[in-house]
């Protein structure tokens, strides 16, 4: 199948963008999903400057590279995120300690994704939403059910004047289901889709490696949400559970060899990821596989580029016809 395999920026946003166009070029990729943070994208700029996009269309046309999708995770944490001192690291220093500033600087920069998006030619818009109850997860003290209802309708009115930017743009948003969001399983997915009444902006960005290590079958999520599948992410996990430490992680540093679980560079892990190929050729998913390379033990570039092989084995596409078809007398 043709599906364009391309590189997540996030990961590389330490190089200038020309660098990393020129070493994903070199390694094959067919595009780049485009980091909205470091010297990748400044949405701001794009949603106000012809020139800027000019510059950026033209380093990416020099190495031969498209872009069908941004990734917007940062800002979109400080939408949603009761605010505490981590999330300084994503905004820009005029906002730091200052919830109520923080927050309006990360819905606006959010609207500015979108227009940025459409004027680079992206339509879909990866990243996450943030959660102001993920710190109750665990109920003790006990979570009530209108804890977590409210919690969900601050998320709705935060991001519904959001997404009504992104339907303005004509760009969907991808939510990349993942532990700290106000979706990171697949029932509290349910009910964030029925929180917006299913609306159409809003997908998913399929990523494998946040939902192995919790216990979740992949391939039985792109089924149940076989129509919110708008871009997909191509990242590996290991679960290494010794006994002694389990799943929370136990405070320990990704790369350390004592957690109970680890993202691996693409085959070095447990994602069956000829499954998910499977369910992607079986709900005619033809968009990008994303590869977001995380992998604290391996080189970084030596990872990039076999997982660019791994993705390229992988990418095969459904038969066109049946197997036992002439087989009837």
């Amino acid at each position: 199948m043709a599906r364009p395999v391309t590189l997540f920026t996030g990961q590389w946003a330490d190089l200038p963008f020309e660098e990393i166009c020129k070493k994903a070029s070199g390694w094959g990729y067919d595009g780049l999903e485009i980091a909205c943070w470091g010297d990748h994208m400044d949405v701001r700029k794009a949603a106000s400057s012809a020139a800027y996009v000019r510059e950026k269309k033209r380093v990416l046309k020099k190495y031969g590279l498209k872009c069908w999708a941004f990734g917007a995770h940062l800002a979109g944490q400080c939408v949603g995120d009761e605010y505490d001192p981590r999330l300084d690291g994503f905004a820009p220093a005029a906002v730091r300690g200052k919830p109520d500033a923080l927050r309006k600087w990360a819905v606006e920069e959010m609207k500015a994704v979108a227009r940025a998006a459409r004027v680079m030619g992206c339509y879909v818009v990866n990243g996450f939403m943030g959660s102001p109850v993920w710190k109750a997860w665990y109920s003790f003290p006990a979570t009530t059910e209108e804890m977590v209802a409210a919690g969900y309708a601050k998320i709705r009115d935060l991001w519904t004047p959001i997404f009504d930017e992104f339907d303005k743009q004509g760009v969907k948003f991808a939510l990349e289901v993942h532990p700290t969001e106000i979706a990171f399983d697949l029932y509290t997915t349910c009910r964030l889709f029925e929180t917006f009444n299913r609306r159409l902006t809003l997908g998913l960005n399929f990523d494998p490696s946040h939902l192995v290590w919790q216990g979740l079958e992949p391939p039985l999520f792109i089924r149940e949400f076989a129509d919110r599948v708008y871009h997909v992410h191509m990242k590996d996990v290991a679960v290494t559970l010794d006994g002694k430490a389990g799943i929370l992680g136990s405070f320990l540093a990704f790369g350390d060899v004592r957690r109970g679980w680890n993202f691996r560079s693409l085959g070095h892990g447990d994602v069956d990821f000829e499954g998910i190929i499977r369910e992607l050729n079986a709900i005619g998913y033809e968009g990008p596989l994303s590869v977001e390379w995380e992998d604290n033990a391996m080189d970084r570039e030596l990872g990039a580029a076999e997982s660019l092989e791994f993705v390229r084995r992988m990418n095969f596409s459904p038969s066109l016809v049946a197997f036992d078809k002439d087989m009837k007398k």
